[in-house]
């Protein structure tokens, strides 16, 4: 991974945790947690791809493994996120861009759905039976609709935020601008000359004798 995605992904991660620790999980919502993390884990591996995709969500499920109050075995929601996080960097484009909004609705959905399947399927191989008793299908009912309201407002900025420091416009902008800015110096009258132009105009000037020369022969001729 470049530093940059490294940089890039653990900020949101951490503020995406906190958030969703201090805030979303404190609504006292019926059934189950918005998951602010699993929709920075998504939009992330839609710019970046499955093997990034798979390393942050691996890494963003064991910060919420270990961020409290934590009540289950650590590394159980870190195992779930990097398979979210490689199955949606699968769904990436090659381009990196989507062409419309439905996409990544729907990858979110399935998201959610599957995030909550595996965390609870997981959880029954370890002998965690809480799904049981809150009812499968009204946790996968409310974490697909609070993930599916909360993602407008989330994916598409991080998705955008993702894919401007993955570009380095600015980097590309000086690189792709350093000759018009060296052009323009010159241009401007201060006095540094570089050897092929100092040639360029010594062969302009002999041209100009060379025609002069010619143009007063003409005149003599006559």
């Amino acid at each position: 991974m470049k530093f940059n995605r490294i940089l890039l992904s653990a900020t949101l991660v951490v503020v995406a945790l906190v958030v969703q620790v201090s805030v979303l999980a404190r609504l006292q919502l019926p059934g189950a947690v918005p998951d602010l993390v699993l929709l920075t884990v998504v939009a992330l591996a839609l710019v970046y791809g499955h093997v990034t995709g798979a390393l942050v969500g691996f890494t963003a499920g064991l910060l919420a493994d270990l961020a409290p109050p934590a009540d289950h075995a650590a590394g159980r929601y870190a195992l779930v996120l990097c398979v979210v996080g490689y199955l949606c960097g699968l769904a990436r484009p090659e381009n990196g861009r989507l062409k419309s909004a439905s996409g990544p609705m729907a990858v979110v959905v399935a998201a959610a759905i599957g995030s909550t399947l595996l965390y609870a399927g997981v959880g029954a191989l370890v002998g965690d039976t809480a799904a049981r008793h809150v009812g499968l299908g009204f946790l996968l009912f409310t974490a697909a609709l609070y993930d599916l309201l909360l993602a407008p407002f989330t994916v598409p900025l991080i998705m955008a935020v993702a894919r401007r420091a993955d570009n380095d416009p600015l980097a590309e902008a000086g690189g792709a601008n350093g000759a018009d800015v060296a052009s323009g110096w010159l241009s401007s009258g201060t006095g540094l000359r570089i050897g092929t132009q100092r040639s360029g105009l010594r062969v302009k000037a002999a041209r100009t004798r060379a025609a002069r020369a010619g143009r007063i022969k003409g005149v003599k001729r006559l």
